[in-house]
């Protein structure tokens, strides 16, 4: 059993049960021993694949979006742009890479967030790297792409009429297993539910948006990750939403080896609606069309085609976009992400 599991156990053992959100904090990262900090990553090198590392055409069309938000702003002489959880860097080399092509060029201040040491050295020249989001009041943009999902959260179970924390509680032999808490008196949750229906409770998520917001003068807030309804988290069973992964395939139980596998949930859609209404709700693949991904795959079919015969890197390059847009946009997978965007 590794050192993390071991010190985990001894808490329990000596305090009683933990939540599932102490439980994952610790496991993602922990400062020694957590899945973030020991090397753990997106990446095709890595663990699980995101958007920005498919390829460099999504960060050309987010620079475009962020070119078209700097406009709607009046044109600021400083425009700073926050990614919040911004892992290795992937999605800020690719928005600098584009950043000649843009209008906000000169005043783009990309400014990268990431809690992990390990993550924030890999982050390009150009940006500026902070542990955490203490910027504002300001005129901007945050932008968050699949970071809520790795937000700490908690599991409520139905049981006996009523809603219970899921608790974690340790054996001899430092495993783990769960145990029910408490009823939860929550008027967030539905007020009924099947016996041993799951939910998910995500405070994290919503304290991130309501801080994002918060930090505006004027902006845009915009977050894109895998969300549901609470109908879809009650019409699955809890392992379909909350997932590991490991060396890009499915890792076990969340609670088994804390610090080696990565820990997910789907994002509570209805509790972000909460805290503010969004002015507009999109999967990624609309999002990117919006903001011209159909251009960019036209400008690399072209390229491709007048550069075939000799195979040159530019030629190369746009097959490669047309590749990537197909995975971007594929409504079964990375297309069907929920995007959604405020405005201050």
């Amino acid at each position: 059993m590794n050192a993390l599991a071991a010190s985990l156990a001894a808490v329990i053992r000596r305090d009683g049960p933990i939540t599932y959100s102490a439980f994952i904090e610790a496991a993602l990262y922990d400062a020694d021993h957590g899945f973030y900090e020991t090397g753990g990553a997106a990446g095709r090198r890595g663990d699980f694949l995101t958007s920005p590392e498919v390829g460099p055409l999504y960060g050309a069309v987010v620079a475009r979006a962020l070119d078209s938000w700097w406009f709607d702003l009046g044109c600021p002489e400083e425009y700073p742009v926050v990614e919040c959880g911004a892992g290795p860097g992937t999605l800020a080399r690719s928005v600098l890479a584009a950043r000649r092509e843009l209008a906000c060029g000169d005043a783009l201040r990309y400014i990268t967030v990431e809690r992990c040491a390990t993550q924030r050295l890999r982050h390009p020249d150009g940006v500026e790297a902070r542990e955490s989001f203490d910027l504002g009041p300001f005129t901007g943009v945050v932008f968050a792409n699949e970071l809520l999902d790795n937000l700490p959260f908690d599991l409520l179970e139905w049981r006996g009429g009523g809603w219970h924390d899921v608790l974690i509680d340790a054996a001899a032999d430092d495993t783990f297993t769960e145990v029910l808490g408490d009823l939860v008196d929550n008027p967030s949750r539905p007020p009924t539910g099947t016996e041993g229906a799951r939910l998910p409770l995500q405070p994290a998520v919503t304290a991130f948006l309501a801080d994002a917001l918060a930090r505006l003068e004027h902006g845009h807030v915009v977050l894109v990750d895998y969300m549901s309804a609470n109908t879809g988290f009650l019409d699955r069973s809890w392992p379909t939403w909350v997932r590991t992964y490991r060396g890009h395939e499915r890792g076990g139980h969340p609670l088994d080896e804390p610090g080696t596998q990565d820990i997910t949930c789907e994002v509570a859609l209805d509790a972000l609606l909460g805290v503010a209404a969004p002015r507009e709700v999109s999967t990624q693949a609309e999002f990117l069309a919006a903001y011209g991904i159909d251009e960019l795959v036209e400008e690399g079919r072209a390229s491709w085609q007048a550069g075939a015969g000799i195979g040159d890197l530019a030629a190369l390059r746009g097959r490669s976009r047309i590749r990537e847009a197909e995975a971007l946009c594929a409504a079964d997978g990375l297309g069907g992400f929920t995007v959604m965007h405020w405005v201050r």
